[in-house]
């Protein structure tokens, strides 16, 4: 039977760590001992090359180097005076095959100093958890020799689950525990008289009443149990916001209340505690709700107000709870800055309301979705933390892998760059060059094609430099050959999916044959004829409907039955 390990909470404030090697482990250690509140000697001979972490702490001042090999009187004489020159601590991290890791573990050992020895268990009396530290708060895991790795990786599990703020709480909670002591003390003091009349409290109506040791006790132990009590039933996430005001509430109520043994009521304390206002900016994804993430599903079903982009499909619109207030965005052409400049305007006011406001966007907000810009504008207003942004599937990724398009492929695509083809106030975009492995994904872009595809294929004045008056063509940039595989998206993922293979040379005439459809979007490259070879003598083909999922559960038989058209133009 394996065993394990006594789980103990050292306070290391002040203490001696020999740290013996240069390695970047060395210097680790170095960290975490002054994280601690020790005073880390490094020992290492000065030919070794130090790491540069431990060279920057060794220049700062805040470790010193004993530039030579280790003797074995140095755990005996390095340490503090008061305890005769012993040292607290040794960690060793040349590792198990380094002979000297033995001898200094037995040479510890006999000593009764503590040693650690990396990555040898056998080697060590103790060993460092891998903890979370959170103010007072510090979680450790310890898998006892069996894996760093793994107890890394249950600790940020362990982490990721708890509330944020926890630790403040914790010192808040902590707060109150001294607060009580420190009263009881002086109340017992009082009743001993060895308060000083300087010192005496305030007296109450029953200041007469007969005091006992019994009844100071009772009350002592009242308070505390009102104390574990709040800890023990408090959901974390209400531990986690309890505020000052909070801290007051709770010793004036565990001090009137004569019960012993209900738990604290905590109804007038939550609706005293004002709500604060949150912000949203999520993204809704290419456009099928499945595609939502959780986060912003959970967002869509709690938040009190809603202001989505007119682009957002119904399939997602629908999944809004009837009671939440939905304002769809009122952009149009040469209407896009005062509907954002309202959206902006209501969102504001929901925040000043105590409101949770989800700002709706589809595909990713930080992907040509202005999300930065809106998180600037709420941090400018004074409400930058309580912004949250959840990400979003963007189509940019998504819509060719539905249109059957691999965004990479090994021998024929190593690279993905997105761009928009409209660029501020509807100005075209500077064309990126032709390069023959790379996939170019274009948002905003067919609403413009002719241009774009002229920009891509040829030398416009748009692309010219002007110098001395006169013109001056800029013919560095690669141009795209006009044989080059492309590929119209549009409604990715919705049930009215629709894809147009062509190549750059069709592919106006394509759009203007077939009409729009938005939002679309243009992939352009070799991935594009990967899965899907063109037939000789087509100059576009064109499929209809979304059948991404397949028979995928909860899909309705419009996502699952779309259809399937092909049109060519010979």
């Amino acid at each position: 039977m394996s065993h394990i390990s006594l789980l103990t909470s050292i306070d290391s404030t002040g203490h001696i760590h020999l740290i013996i090697g240069s390695n970047p482990l060395a210097a680790a250690r170095c960290a975490k001992s002054l994280e601690v509140g020790a005073k880390p000697l490094l020992i290492a001979p000065d030919t070794v090359e130090l790491h540069y972490a431990l060279q920057k702490r060794i220049d700062n001042g805040e470790v010193v180097w004993l530039k030579k090999p280790f003797e074995d009187e140095d755990v005996l004489r390095l340490g503090r005076e008061e305890i005769n020159g012993v040292v607290d601590a040794v960690f060793v991290t040349s590792g198990p095959r380094d002979p000297l890791s033995a001898h200094i573990s037995l040479l510890c050992r006999r000593n009764r100093i503590p040693v650690n020895v990396s990555d040898a268990s056998s080697l060590c009396t103790f060993s460092l958890l891998s903890t979370h530290t959170d103010g007072p708060l510090q979680i450790g895991v310890t898998t006892n020799g069996r894996g760093c790795k793994l107890s890394s990786r249950i600790r940020r599990e362990i982490a990721s689950c708890l509330p944020p703020n926890l630790g403040a709480a914790c010192a808040r909670l902590g707060t109150i525990r001294q607060r009580i002591q420190e009263e009881d003390h002086l109340t017992h003091m009082a009743l001993s008289g060895d308060l000083d009349d300087e010192d005496s409290i305030d007296q109450t109506s029953t200041f007469n009443k007969l005091v006992t040791e019994a009844d100071l006790d009772a009350a002592k132990n009242r308070r505390i149990r009102w104390l574990s009590q709040i800890c023990e039933y408090w959901p974390l996430r209400r531990l986690a916001n309890i505020t000052d005001a909070d801290v007051e509430s709770v010793l004036k109520l565990s001090a009137s209340n004569p019960s012993t043994s209900a738990t604290p009521d905590t109804t007038n304390l939550d609706s005293r505690t004002e709500k604060k206002g949150r912000i949203i900016l999520a993204g809704s994804g290419p456009g099928h709700p499945d595609l939502l993430t959780r986060a912003t599903h959970k967002a869509i079903l709690t938040a009190d107000i809603i202001l989505a982009d007119k682009l957002v499909p119904s399939g997602v619109l629908d999944l809004i709870p009837r009671r939440t207030p939905v304002h769809i965005a009122r952009k149009f052409p040469g209407n896009a800055e005062l509907a954002q400049e309202e959206l902006l305007s209501l969102g504001l006011a929901g925040l000043k309301a105590g409101k949770t406001v989800l700002r709706l966007k589809q595909g990713d907000p930080y992907i040509y979705g202005r999300g930065g810009e809106e998180f600037e504008f709420f941090r400018r207003e004074g409400y930058g933390d309580v912004v949250s942004v959840l990400p979003g599937i963007t189509s940019a990724l998504s819509a060719p892998l539905f249109a059957g398009i691999p965004a990479t492929q090994r021998g024929v695509s190593d690279q993905v760059l997105i761009c928009t083809g409209t660029g501020r106030k509807g100005k075209p975009t500077v064309p990126p060059e032709y390069v023959d492995t790379r996939t170019v994904v274009f948002l905003m872009a067919l609403h413009r094609i002719t241009g774009l595809v002229a920009d891509l294929t040829s030398w416009e004045s748009e692309d010219a430099k002007v110098l001395d008056g006169s013109v001056e063509v800029d013919r560095s940039r690669r141009l795209w050959p006009k044989k080059t595989p492309c590929a119209v998206v549009e409604r990715a993922s919705c049930p009215d999916q629709r894809v147009i293979r062509t190549t750059l040379e069709f592919v106006g005439a394509a759009i203007e044959e077939e009409g729009s459809r938005p939002p679309g979007l243009l992939v352009l490259g070799n991935a594009c004829e990967v899965l899907n070879k063109p037939d000789k003598g087509r100059k576009w083909v064109v499929e209809e409907g979304f059948k991404g999922f397949g028979d995928f559960e909860g899909m309705g038989l419009e996502f699952v039955l779309g259809g399937k058209e092909e049109r060519d133009r010979v």
